[in-house]
C-alpha cells in the first residue's frame, strides 16, 4: 500500500531577507507552512514579526528570495488569506453595529457603495454564529468588550473561507478568559477546516498548547522548530549572540535575556 503524498505547503518562503534602512531584520529565511498547522513567530521588539506578515499580505515586498501562496507567488488583496489585528478597542461612538464589522470582511473589498444582499446577511450571520457573537452582534461596536470586539475581527477575518490565517498579536490586552476564548476560536478553525495559522505573539503563553512549530526571530537571524527544540538556553543564547537563560520551574518556562536584546516571557511548559 503506498502512501499518499505529502499535502502541498499553503505558504513557502525561500531564501526571504527583509531590511529596514541599513539595518537586516531577517535574511536566508526558508519556511513551508502546511495545511492545519499552527505556527507561533516569536522575538523580541523590531525582529521584524509583523513585518512579516505584511510580507506575507503582499504589502511589503521582499529585498531578497520568494514567497507563495499554494504555489503562487504572493500578491496583495489575496482574499485566501485572512488576518486578525491587534486588539484595539473601538471609541464608544464608532457608528458601526458588531455584524457592521463582521459584513467589512464579506463585503467591504466590492468597488462602490455597499449593497445589502440576501447572501451576504446570510453569510455575516453564519460568522457570528461561528464565533458565538449572536448575544452581542447588533449592538454598537464601540459598548463591547475588548474580548467581544476581538471575536468579531475572527470572525471578520474567516469571511472569505481562508487557506491561511495570518494574526498579529490578537490576544493584546485581553484577560485570560478572554485571551483563551479567542485562542480557541482560532484553534477550532484550522482544525475543522485545515487551515494554516501564522501567529505573531510575544507571549507564546495561551497557545503554547495548540502550537506545532514555532518561528523566533532575533538580532537578524532565526531558529524554527518545535517549542522544546526553540525554546532552549543554548539555541536562543546562539541567536542572540548573548548569554539567555530559559529557566523551567513550576510547570513554567521563564525566558530572559541580557543586554539590548533582554526581554521576558513565560511559556507554559
Amino acid at each position: 500500500m503506498t502512501s499518499a503524498p505529502p499535502a502541498r505547503p499553503v505558504l513557502e518562503i525561500e531564501g526571504g531577507a527583509l531590511r529596514f534602512g541599513e539595518r537586516t531584520l531577517w535574511r536566508d529565511l526558508g519556511l513551508r507552512v502546511s495545511p492545519g498547522e499552527f505556527l507561533a513567530v516569536l522575538g523580541p521588539n523590531g525582529s521584524g514579526k509583523t513585518s512579516l506578515l505584511r510580507t506575507i499580505l503582499g504589502m511589503q515586498q521582499l529585498d531578497a528570495g520568494s514567497a507563495r501562496l499554494l504555489g503562487e507567488p504572493i500578491r496583495g488583496g489575496d482574499r485566501r488569506i485572512g488576518y486578525v489585528p491587534q486588539q484595539k478597542i473601538l471609541p464608544a461612538g464608532t457608528p458601526l453595529r458588531g455584524r457592521d464589522l463582521v459584513a467589512l470582511g464579506v463585503d467591504g473589498h466590492r468597488f462602490g457603495l455597499p449593497v445589502s444582499r440576501a447572501v451576504d446577511r446570510v453569510r455575516v450571520d453564519e460568522l457570528i454564529a461561528a464565533v458565538g457573537a449572536e448575544g452581542y452582534a447588533d449592538r454598537a461596536v464601540g459598548q463591547l468588550s475588548g474580548g467581544e470586539q476581538q471575536r468579531l475581527r475572527v470572525a471578520q477575518a474567516l469571511a472569505a473561507d481562508p487557506v491561511l490565517l495570518l494574526c498579529d498579536e490578537p490576544l493584546l490586552s485581553l484577560d485570560l478568559q478572554n485571551q483563551r476564548g479567542v485562542a480557541e476560536l482560532i484553534d477550532r478553525r484550522r482544525r475543522d477546516h485545515d487551515t494554516a495559522v501564522v501567529f505573531v505573539t510575544h507571549d507564546v503563553n495561551p497557545v503554547l498548547g495548540l502550537v506545532d512549530r514555532v518561528l523566533y526571530l532575533a538580532n537578524g537571524q532565526f531558529r524554527e522548530g518545535t517549542p522544546d527544540e526553540v525554546l532552549r538556553s543554548d539555541v536562543l543564547s546562539e541567536l542572540y549572540g548573548t548569554p539567555v537563560e530559559v529557566i523551567r520551574s513550576g510547570g513554567r518556562v521563564i525566558v530572559v535575556g541580557g543586554l539590548d536584546h533582554a526581554h521576558h516571557e513565560e511559556v507554559d511548559s
